[in-house]
């Protein structure tokens, strides 16, 4: 099997979640936070992670409805996921993301974070929930 990173995406309308894997790929960990402003900003600084940190396989949260339906937030994620990979040259695997940022959320309250603080960190660990899921579920299938 082939090893190295593997980089998670939580895309939402203001920010995007970045989560990292270990090289061995058994670990997903929270990274950064990135604010959309511009999409080239968020290609660049995306691309250059996958440069810095040797990333060979992206995957990105999508939020499936029953059957498999996609709303309006999976279609500007399908939309910004067609320019990335235009503008990066990885794999990229959509997985579903349903229900990832609740259960962030429920997770900082239960650790008595801040609103103010969760707001700074909730993306990220969003993204390491996709990750770790993913992880979870391609090491099932092994």
């Amino acid at each position: 099997m082939k090893k190295g990173r593997i980089m998670a995406l939580d895309i939402g309308t203001k920010r995007i979640g970045i989560a990292l894997s270990d090289e061995m790929q058994l670990i997903a960990q929270p990274f950064i936070v990135i604010e959309r402003k511009k999409d080239n900003y968020v290609l660049n600084t995306i691309k250059k992670i996958v440069s810095d940190y040797q990333v060979n396989e992206i995957v990105v949260g999508i939020p499936f409805y029953s059957h498999y339906k996609i709303g309006k937030m999976a279609e500007m994620i399908l939309d910004f996921v067609e320019k990335l990979k235009m503008f990066i040259n990885v794999p990229i695997i959509l997985w579903d993301e349903s229900l990832t940022t609740i259960e962030a959320e429920k997770f900082l309250i239960e650790s008595d974070i801040s609103r103010k603080r969760r707001k700074k960190v909730i993306d990220k660990l969003a993204a390491a929930l996709i990750l770790d899921s993913f992880l979870k579920a391609r090491d099932e299938k092994k």
